[in-house]
């Protein structure tokens, strides 16, 4: 209760006092458009913002998924061998460092379909995370526990199953509630880049378009679309770390 009344209380403080400061000063609505306007342009435009919602979930959800998919397979191979590690590593340190928005062109060029080209982008900025957080989980094991597995003739598939993928679970958990951020990112700047091409359809390409119109209420409306997706798909991951971790690791254990 104190975890949600707490941060609903200080949204509540803080929306109240940005509406107070805007009537109060007579702000013009192409600066800084009140909460209460930005409200009115979210419900009268809900049909061309609701439309653009669901295509930048739809593309956030593809590389949220694509991600763990890919990160978790790169995670199990690296964990094979440090030799692989220590040879194929360094690239997905490079994926990380690399900007997204220097390489997103020649995505977009290189993949013909709008939609997919998008989703490749956004799956290289959420990518990082699942392949470190993993790896490091399935190394995180107790030595002894390790020894005792092989003194009892354990493979290493059952080394695998039955002790490296429970000791990495709070760590892949960990790395999927960064990844579904950085996922909506990635699908946002590349909704920005393929936007300044008129091939793009989300709230990014909304924001780009409320821009040039000067249409800034309409511009705020899409960014707190965008921040509540955000809000959203943390809160989903958090409740699933819970769920999955709640009855028997320390980490989700609720404090006294």
């Amino acid at each position: 209760m104190m975890r949600i009344a707490l941060p609903v209380l200080a949204a509540a403080l803080l929306l109240g006092l940005w509406q107070a400061c805007v009537v109060y000063f007579e702000v013009p609505a192409y600066l800084v458009p009140s909460p209460w306007l930005v409200g009115q342009t979210l419900v009268s435009d809900w049909p061309l913002l609701g439309a653009a919602l669901l295509v930048t979930l739809k593309i956030t959800l593809l590389a949220f998924t694509a991600s763990v998919v890919i990160g978790s397979l790169i995670a199990f191979v690296f964990v094979q061998s440090r030799w692989i590690e220590a040879a194929f590593f360094p690239y997905a340190v490079l994926l990380q460092v690399t900007p997204i928005v220097a390489i997103a062109p020649l995505i977009i060029i290189w993949v013909k379909d709008p939609t997919w080209s998008l989703v490749v982008c956004a799956t290289l900025v959420a990518l990082f995370p699942i392949i470190a957080n993993t790896t490091t989980g399935l190394r995180s094991i107790h030595p002894g526990l390790a020894d005792y597995f092989r003194l009892q003739g354990a493979s290493r598939w059952q080394l695998l199953v039955r002790l490296r993928i429970p000791s990495a679970l709070p760590f892949f958990l960990a790395g999927l509630r960064i990844s579904g951020g950085l996922s909506l990112i990635g699908a946002v700047v590349a909704e920005f880049v393929a936007g300044t091409g008129g091939t793009g359809t989300g709230l990014a390409y909304q924001i780009l378009q409320s821009g040039y119109q000067l249409n800034i209420p309409r511009m705020f409306a899409a960014l707190t679309l965008i921040t509540l997706t955000g809000v959203g798909l943390f809160a989903v991951l958090a409740a699933l770390t819970r769920w999955v971790l709640g009855g028997w690791h320390e980490s989700a254990r609720p404090l006294h």
